[in-house]
């Protein structure tokens, strides 16, 4: 929670990572407890790393801002407000718990059948189980933490 003005703010605080199928049509089950911050619809774009993102409303809303306020006369602003916006797409919830994700989302993300869901704060990532299994990729967290301070984290 955050304190806004007088009131108490509730802010969403996805964590947790879940394994899961996507079917033949391209439908995957979203996590209940994900579901139950997510709402019945929401954003899922290009993410970093070869994964995608997913917003909640407020959150998408609140990114969409702040690429609003990136430099049009930036080179590197255009492309990277490109990359997140051209790949977006608002999905819904079915009965069963599922959404539809765009070919061109799974294609980006090498989705094919078995991936993993996680809960990184703000958002959720989908990530292809092969691309998250592959344990080089974290082999330097040690290193990535001694950074973290430069950056203002304390742990």
């Amino acid at each position: 929670m955050e304190i806004s003005g007088s009131k108490w703010v509730m802010i969403a605080m996805f964590m947790g990572e879940y394994n899961h199928t996507i079917d033949t049509k391209g439908r995957l089950i979203i996590p209940s407890k994900f579901r139950d911050v997510l709402g019945d619809e929401f954003v899922v774009t290009k993410g970093l790393d070869g994964c995608l993102f997913v917003y909640d409303n407020a959150e998408w809303t609140a990114f969409e801002e702040k690429l609003k306020a990136l430099p049009l006369m930036n080179k590197d602003s255009r492309k990277f407000v490109r990359f997140f916006l051209a790949g977006a797409a608002n999905v819904e919830v079915d009965k069963q718990g599922r959404i539809l994700l765009p070919s061109v989302l799974r294609e980006f993300a090498a989705l094919d059948k078995d991936v993993v869901l996680i809960g990184v704060g703000a958002r959720i990532e989908i990530w292809s189980k092969d691309r998250w299994n592959d344990a080089s990729e974290y082999n330097d967290m040690d290193d990535i933490a001694e950074h973290m301070a430069d950056l203002g984290l304390m742990i």
